[in-house]
């Protein structure tokens, strides 16, 4: 049977794959319908039509799932960031568990995968908010999310996993904005002022901080919005405008101009302090980075006389964690900034015993041990999505240090490194955790032993 667009079908419910999303067969061919749970029945029709798979969407259901809820939330079906909210939570943690096992298995990797680590309360759990704003068709101005691969804003005034706090203040300064007509942005033409406005919050600390992504760098009643914002929210404790003129996908350009405050805040991690400024990497759920960070800390078994290297480190956040276990800590990042950040929180919590460098894992590691012939006891990687470059790989196993703790993004880039490491290391436990809750991410900690 040929699959054709447009045409209606009645299809089973035979899995869910890694996006959350539904996958059906029709004579074996492989159809992906989002929105949909294993088990369930429903009638789908075709969108578009691929050599080895096709996309539909709902037109109804004949059988539901136990495991479906009503939605919460109005823009879930437009802006695609919580594709598991149609979902009971704990079965998402399920999903997670089974994408990360399946795609082990195609790397050849057995072994066997924890449950993952959830959330006692997975809603309003992200300290980093980032609004674009635009014009909807009338051309009045607008903030919120962007539509699912679009650029088109949607109107958002709540989120379910966006900290309530910063969506207060977000709604009020778009509110200031839009009475005293401070001109947004419109993509087609680039013109306007305000791009986004991204805010992030200390949870332990409660101290918020309000990024201005502007266009044009300057911003009409600039002085009169940074006081408006200053006494109408006291927890703001300093205001960054960021400049970005580029026709760019990224939000964050490279200038900032302090306004207002610092220039940064605090947050506290299992008992440690760190500087957060407009550009730090920083982990957007706090609930769940300390479990992750405890966990991986936890695997690597400390003893108190170890020297452990931290590779792409950030702002040193999970070295820092493990400083009060450890004799010495090196962390090596790509980022110069990061780099500052990390030797200022080090400094901030009187860490003594930690060295950090700028530089690719991939040429500075080798360069280093070559230069202080250092031998490191544990080695934490935790890589961007793309995950660790086979040099890096090659280094790590050249050196051979009794444990390796690997923090991984993207269970498809772990499960490769996974293979390349599997010659001289027996994976002894991987642990997804949830730290994007009914998205379609999940994070895994996985402990390495070097065979003897």
């Amino acid at each position: 049977m040929e699959i054709k667009k447009n045409e209606i079908y009645e299809v089973d419910i035979i899995d869910n794959g890694y996006e959350g999303e539904g996958i059906a067969k029709i004579d074996g061919f492989t159809v992906f319908v989002p929105n949909t749970i294993k088990g369930e029945k429903v009638k789908i029709k075709i969108l578009k039509v691929l050599s080895s798979h096709a996309f539909a969407k709902v037109e109804d259901f004949i059988e539901k799932s136990e495991y479906r809820v009503d939605l919460d939330c109005d823009t879930y079906s437009q802006c695609g960031g919580c594709a598991m909210r149609h979902i009971k939570y704990g079965k998402t943690l399920e999903i997670k568990k089974s994408a990360v096992e399946s795609t082990l298995k195609k790397q050849g990797i057995d072994v066997k995968v924890n449950d993952t680590i959830g959330m006692e309360n997975p809603y309003f759990y992200r300290n980093k908010l980032q609004y674009p704003l635009g014009l909807n068709s009338e051309g009045n101005p607008i903030m919120g999310v962007f539509a699912q691969r679009s650029h088109r804003v949607i109107e958002t005034s709540e989120c379910m996993i966006q900290n309530k706090r910063l969506q207060e203040v977000a709604n009020g300064i778009f509110k200031f904005i839009k009475e005293n007509k401070i001109p947004v942005y419109n993509e087609q033409n680039r013109s306007g002022q305000i791009r986004h406005l991204v805010l992030r919050i200390g949870i332990k600390t409660k101290e918020v901080i309000v990024t201005i992504v502007s266009n044009e760098g300057k911003i009409k009643l600039e002085n009169e919005l940074v006081e408006y914002i200053t006494k109408k929210f006291g927890d703001v404790k300093t205001i960054v405008k960021n400049i970005n003129s580029q026709n760019t996908n990224v939000i964050l350009g490279k200038k900032n101009i302090v306004l207002y405050g610092d220039g940064y805040i605090h947050d506290d991690i299992l008992g440690f302090k760190f500087k957060i400024s407009p550009m730090s990497f920083y982990q957007v759920n706090p609930v769940q980075t300390e479990k992750l960070y405890s966990k991986a800390i936890e695997l690597a078994d400390l003893k108190g006389d170890e020297t452990i290297f931290d590779l792409y480190c950030g702002i040193g956040t999970i070295g820092i964690c493990a400083s009060n276990k450890i004799k010495k800590l090196y962390g090596i990042e790509t980022v110069p900034e990061a780099i500052e950040d990390a030797k200022k929180n080090a400094s901030l919590n009187n860490i003594e015993n930690s060295e950090f460098f700028v530089g690719d894992v991939e040429k500075t590691l080798p360069e280093f041990i070559e230069k202080n012939n250092i031998k490191p006891d544990v080695v934490f990687i935790d890589p961007p999505r793309k995950g660790c470059d086979s040099i890096a790989i090659q280094t790590i196993k050249k050196i051979a240090p009794e444990k390796i703790v690997y923090v991984s993004c993207n269970p498809a880039t772990l499960s490769r490194d996974l293979k390349m490491f599997q010659d001289m290391y027996e994976i002894k436990e991987i642990t997804p955790v949830d730290m994007f809750p009914f998205t379609s991410h999940v994070e895994c900690v996985v402990n390495l032993i070097l065979k003897k």
